[in-house]
C-alpha cells in the first residue's frame, strides 16, 4: 500500500474540504517577546485556498508532522502546531544539528579560534590520534574535507556495508577513537559519502580549539545572540555520549531563526552573529551527494514550479526536520516531525513544491 502521508498530500488537488470534519481556523501566530515579528496571513495579497485546504487535510488525516512555521520578510505569518505538539515543545533536530554545527565552525573562524578551513585537522584535534589503520593521507584531512563529506575514511551512513556506518559507531564505547582509526578508503577531498561522524569530529575541533564544550561555545556565541534559551543536547542512546556527539533539541521558533541568519547573511535583527562571508561560503555547493548540491554541511535542494527552479538552502534531519532558505523569495519555511526512518518524512518536500511555493509566487 503506498504511504498514506504522500497521498494527503497529492490529493489536495483533487479532493475539497472534508465535510463531518473539523475544518481549520487560521490565527495570526502571537508575539511572546522572542524576537520574532509577526503578521496576519490574510493582510497578504495572494490566494490561501491550498494553504487552508493543506491545513483541513492535515488536520484530519494521519500523518507524522508536528509543526509547520512560514517565515515571509521577517515575520512569522504561519505558525501550526499538529498532533499534539505546542509551541514550547523541543524537537529532535537529528542531523539538522549537523548545518548548526556548520554555523558555529564558521563563529569559531570569526572568533579566532581557528584559522582556516584548508587546516589539516590534526592541528586543532590534539587527542585522541589514530591507533590503528595509520595511514599518511590521513595527515591530509581538512576541516574542509570534513564538512563537506569528503575525509577519505570508510564512513558511509547509506551503506550498511561501511565500517564508519553510524549505527555501528554508536555502539562503539569511543566513537571518535573509532573513527580516526577507520580506513582511508578514497584519497581526501574527492569523494563525498554522507558521513554523521565527520559533523561530530567537527564539534570536537570546535571544542578543543576554542576549550568550550560544544554546548557552551554555542550558548555563548550563537544561543545568546539569538535569544534562545528553550534548547539543549542529548541523544537516544542510554549509554553516556561525549558532548560533541550529542544532537540539538531546539523549538520550532528558534529553528526558525537559524533559517533568518543565514537569509540575513548571519544577522539576526541587525547583529552580526556569523561573518556574511561565512555564509556564503558554507551554503555555496562545494560538492554533491547522491547528485544534490551540498557546501559546508548545507543542502542545496531544487524545487521546480511552473517551468521555474527555486533553490533553497536547506538543514535536514531524520523524521522529518527541515529549514527550508529561500532567498530569492525572502521566506523560510520549517517542519518538525516524528516519521523516522520513513519514507513519510518526505511529505514537506510535497507541501513545498505543491502548496507553499505556488501560492507564495502567485501560481495556481
Amino acid at each position: 500500500m503506498k504511504n498514506i502521508a504522500t497521498l494527503i498530500i497529492i490529493n489536495l488537488f483533487i479532493s475539497g474540504f472534508c465535510y463531518g470534519q473539523d475544518e481549520y481556523i487560521y490565527s495570526k501566530p502571537k508575539d511572546i517577546g522572542d524576537g520574532w515579528k509577526t503578521n496576519d496571513l490574510k493582510s497578504l495579497n495572494i490566494d490561501t485556498t491550498l494553504i487552508y485546504k493543506m491545513f483541513n487535510q492535515l488536520n484530519n488525516n494521519e500523518n507524522k508532522i508536528q509543526s509547520v512555521l512560514l517565515i515571509k520578510e521577517n515575520q512569522i505569518i504561519i505558525e501550526e502546531y499538529l498532533n499534539g505538539q505546542t509551541q514550547n515543545q523541543k524537537h529532535d533536530l537529528r542531523s539538522t544539528t549537523k548545518s548548526i554545527r556548520s554555523i558555529l565552525l564558521g563563529i569559531a573562524i570569526d572568533k579566532g579560534f581557528i584559522e582556516n578551513v584548508n587546516d589539516p585537522i590534526s592541528k586543532y584535534l590534539k587527542s585522541p590520534l589514530p591507533k590503528k589503520n595509520i595511514d599518511e593521507r590521513k595527515e591530509k584531512i581538512t576541516i574542509k574535507d570534513l564538512l563537506t563529506m569528503s575525509s577519505g575514511l570508510d564512513c558511509n551512513d547509506w551503506d550498511k556495508k561501511s565500517k564508519g556506518q553510524e549505527d555501528k559507531v554508536s555502539k562503539k564505547k569511543d566513537w571518535l577513537q573509532y573513527t580516526l582509526d577507520l580506513p582511508i578508503v578514497n584519497e581526501p577531498g574527492t569523494v563525498s559519502n554522507y558521513c554523521s561522524m565527520g559533523a561530530i569530529l567537527v564539534a570536537e575541533i570546535i571544542s578543543q580549539a576554542s576549550g568550550l564544550t560544544i554546548d557552551k561555545f554555542a550558548e555563548q556565541y550563537l544561543f545568546k545572540p539569538l535569544n534562545i534559551s528553550n534548547v539543549n543536547w542529548g541523544h537516544t542512546s542510554k549509554k553516556e555520549i561525549i558532548s560533541s556527539g550529542k544532537r540539538l533539541y531546539m523549538t520550532s521558533r528558534d529553528m526558525a531563526k537559524i533559517g533568518q541568519l543565514i537569509l540575513n547573511n548571519g544577522k539576526w535583527n541587525d547583529k552580526q552573529v556569523v561573518s556574511e562571508k561565512w555564509i556564503e561560503e558554507s551554503t555555496t555547493p562545494k560538492t554533491k551527494i547522491t547528485g544534490i548540491d551540498y557546501g559546508y554541511l548545507w543542502w542545496n535542494i531544487p524545487f521546480r514550479v511552473n517551468e521555474k527552479t527555486y533553490i533553497s538552502k536547506t538543514a535536514t534531519g531524520n523524521g522529518g526536520q527541515y529549514i527550508f532558505v529561500f532567498t530569492e523569495l525572502d521566506m523560510i519555511a520549517v517542519f518538525t516531525g516524528s516519521a523516522y526512518n520513513s519514507q513519510e518524512d518526505k511529505l514537506p518536500f510535497k507541501a513545498m513544491t505543491d502548496i507553499l511555493l505556488p501560492t507564495f509566487i502567485g501560481e495556481k
